[in-house]
């Protein structure tokens, strides 16, 4: 299961409804934070979960409504016990943003941070892969993919049907191997499936541009920004962002399963129905998220 903690959901301007923009990914024991607006701290509060438990984060981009909350955070990290080697990844540009953060509010000293600048794969480990690619904001800018591999499972009524105990017997039909047991052979075909995996992307802050749609292709989830309606075509290009219309469209021509539209314009607050069904009339399979809001990905 892969949770997706909505933190903040709002534009540049924030709302009495909205916070800045974050969001957390927590899948098994990592737990990724993307983006961090001001007052995403106090955003972990409300949602009660435990900052001291981000394992990474990834930064879009400098904007100050994307960064503003990470100051704040990383102090209450170090007075509060973290003990981890903190990873943080950003587009070109991140260390030297990062340099200029600690100058201005003061390094962090208890624990270690690692910076690093990223395009394509980044990360890997036996259950997922990290990926970046660069869009166009005005400033360097991320995207970012969580591809969740897919893994050998071991059905486990097969098991009771064939009156097979569970235990570390079993480690080799993961592995595709065959395993003896008590005296009698068990092929691992006939004991496992693959369960798919998963992908999760994350688009936030661009405007239109043909490298979208290929590196979000076939996600399961694609979370996108949706920062003007379709009547503001010219000036969501004089400020590089996506209209509720284009955002739809990468989700189609992607072939995603599922869009999830954020970064909410405050112009729309009390009409965020219209950006919804602007983005429907395009990609059916859309949900507006608000603040707090929590999708799982099975």
């Amino acid at each position: 299961m892969i949770n997706l903690t909505f933190l903040g959901t709002s534009d540049s301007v924030p709302s009495v409804k909205r916070n800045h923009t974050a969001i957390l990914l927590t899948y098994e024991g990592e737990n990724i934070l993307i983006d961090c607006g001001e007052g995403t701290q106090r955003q972990f509060r409300k949602a009660g979960l435990n900052p001291c438990k981000i394992t990474k984060i990834l930064l879009t981009h400098k904007h100050a409504d994307h960064t503003l909350g990470l100051p704040g955070l990383l102090k209450t990290m170090a007075l509060t016990g973290y003990n981890k080697n903190l990873e943080i990844y950003g587009p070109i540009g991140t260390k030297l943003f990062m340099e200029n953060l600690f100058k201005t509010f003061g390094k962090i000293e208890e624990y270690k941070i690692n910076i690093q600048e990223v395009s394509g794969k980044f990360f890997e480990n036996k259950d997922f892969v990290l990926e970046a690619e660069r869009m166009t904001h005005g400033v360097p800018c991320n995207a970012y993919s969580f591809v969740k591999k897919g893994q050998i499972k071991i059905d486990k009524s097969k098991l009771k049907k064939h009156k097979l105990p569970e235990g570390i017997h079993l480690k080799d039909l993961k592995l595709g191997k065959n395993i003896k047991y008590n005296g009698k052979t068990y092929k691992a075909k006939d004991f496992t499936f693959v369960e798919n995996g998963k992908k999760i992307s994350f688009v936030l802050d661009t405007s239109i541009n043909e490298k979208i749609a290929p590196f979000v292709k076939n996600s399961d989830v694609l979370v996108c920004e949706a920062s003007y309606s379709s009547d503001l075509t010219n000036k969501a290009m004089e400020f590089h962002h996506l209209t509720s219309n284009q955002a739809g469209d990468v989700a189609k021509k992607s072939k995603s399963k599922k869009l999830v539209i954020t970064h909410l314009s405050q112009r729309f607050e009390n009409d965020m129905n219209r950006i919804l069904k602007e983005v429907k009339s395009v990609f059916k399979n859309t949900e507006l998220v608000k603040d707090l809001d929590v999708v799982k990905v099975e």
